[in-house]
């Protein structure tokens, strides 16, 4: 009972990020790229139900900030900006097809509503991190998946054929194993123009980590179909004729479904925070597209790192995807083990 509340808690907080993600037009207030250098890493704006005059209100309203001569932001004593909710604002395209410009929520233009503050240039952190986390999470994805099927059918033909093709194939995964890939990107990286695009920085980064991941699942992969192919009821299906291919597909794969569930919500975050090291050391996504990595390369600098605590945000959100994760992770390793005890 409790690994199933676990699952489910896990499983709906993943959902809710990736949801997020996956429409960030939606749910950003403003343009990602969107520069106000008049409220250069201004701080999370303040949202009041009670008005400097001691009168409140039922719905939730913010104040415009402006700067200080020392550096800091306070906030003017009015006008009253309310919330609004569908609110029409930058365009934008959802699911990156169909043309749109409703936003969840947003204020009057004559005020920022920054929910999380600033950046340097003054863009809004909330949107950056809905739109960089397309990036990183999606990375991660996709990364999992080529890795988990590389993996998958490597692991099966070692198993399942043996002798000099799964001795080939161990002796492969133990070179892959001791690849450095971060020094492999470097190597590649030197090879590619000053110059690449977003999309060919991205992919390069996925197809990159998805290669150097594989070695795991494949290695338990072979390990489970070197156990199921010497199973009574194989041996008979065998004996009956049963084609290579039908012991497969009937008998075989099926029993790698599991491990490779398991191995993905355990590779992904891996995987997320792959990408995000590589962009945070210049070597992933490059602004002004934003990744949740080079968002955090700001903290670099020891006056950003001491001063301005919202830039350590995405890393906040970091946190919950790798706990959202690792407790499905969890609840399914002791589903497993339930059900083969």
């Amino acid at each position: 009972m409790k690994s199933s509340t676990q699952f489910r808690i896990g499983l709906s907080v993943l959902a809710l990020l990736h949801l997020a993600v996956l429409v960030p037009g939606f749910f950003a207030p403003y343009d990602p790229a969107e520069q106000d250098r008049s409220l250069s890493f201004a701080p999370p704006t303040a949202i009041h139900f009670k008005a400097h005059d001691g009168s409140w209100r039922l719905r939730p309203f913010i104040y415009s900030v402006t700067a200080t001569n020392d550096g800091d932001y306070a906030e003017q004593s009015g006008p009253e900006y309310p919330l609004r909710f569908f609110v029409r604002a930058a365009p934008f395209r959802l699911f990156g097809i169909i043309p749109c410009a409703t936003h969840l929520i947003g204020v009057d233009a004559q005020a920022k509503f920054l929910l999380i503050g600033a950046d340097r240039y003054g863009r809004d952190q909330f949107s950056r991190l809905l739109y960089g986390g397309q990036i990183s999470l999606f990375a991660g994805l996709l990364a999992a998946a080529l890795s988990l099927s590389l993996g998958a059918i490597l692991g099966i033909v070692a198993g399942f054929y043996g002798k000099w093709i799964d001795d080939g194939l161990m002796r492969l995964a133990e070179l892959f194993l001791a690849l450095p890939w971060l020094y492999l990107l470097f190597a590649v990286r030197a090879f590619l123009p000053l110059t690449v695009s977003t999309t060919t920085t991205f992919f390069l980064v996925v197809i990159i980590i998805g290669l150097v991941g594989w070695v795991r699942p494949a290695r338990l992969v072979r390990g489970i179909v070197l156990s199921a192919k010497e199973r009574k009821y194989v041996l008979a299906a065998r004996g009956f004729g049963a084609s290579n291919l039908y012991l497969l597909r009937r008998h075989i794969v099926p029993e790698t479904y599991s491990v490779l569930l398991t191995q993905a919500t355990l590779l992904v975050p891996q995987f997320i925070l792959a990408e995000v090291t590589l962009s945070f050391l210049g070597l992933g996504i490059a602004e002004p597209v934003p990744s949740w990595g080079n968002m955090l390369s700001s903290l670099q600098q020891y006056h950003v790192l001491v001063s301005y605590w919202w830039m350590f945000l995405p890393g906040l959100a970091l946190a919950v995807v790798f706990l959202g994760y690792f407790s499905v992770a969890d609840a399914l390793e002791k589903h497993v083990q339930s059900a083969s005890s």
